[in-house]
């Protein structure tokens, strides 16, 4: 009995040995560098803005999608029906 755990107790200690050694041999992961952030540049008239998560340049009478409404919101735009026949959507300024 006495045999068996000492047995046990070696192989732990043979199999700990192991894995450090192994983890000092492997080589060193880089550092996760974080994504550069390119952002949409947008010409004079027009607000930058992130919508859907889609970077966008957003102008009053610019077509738009009505169920990202809020979102346009916070850029100080509303995405308006603008013809009463057609589910068509517009920008304007609040």
């Amino acid at each position: 009995m006495a045999m068996a755990f000492r047995s046990r107790v070696a192989l732990l200690g043979v199999a700990l040995l192991a894995a450090l050694g192994a983890a000092q041999l492997a080589p060193a992961q880089p550092a996760a560098r974080a994504p550069y952030a390119v952002s949409k540049t947008c010409s004079a008239g027009y607000t930058h803005a992130v919508i859907g998560g889609a970077e966008k340049c957003l102008r009053a009478g610019e077509f738009c999608a009505h169920r990202y409404d809020s979102q346009y919101r916070r850029y100080g735009f509303r995405c308006i029906r603008y013809d009463a026949r057609v589910q068509r959507y517009r920008l304007t300024r609040r």
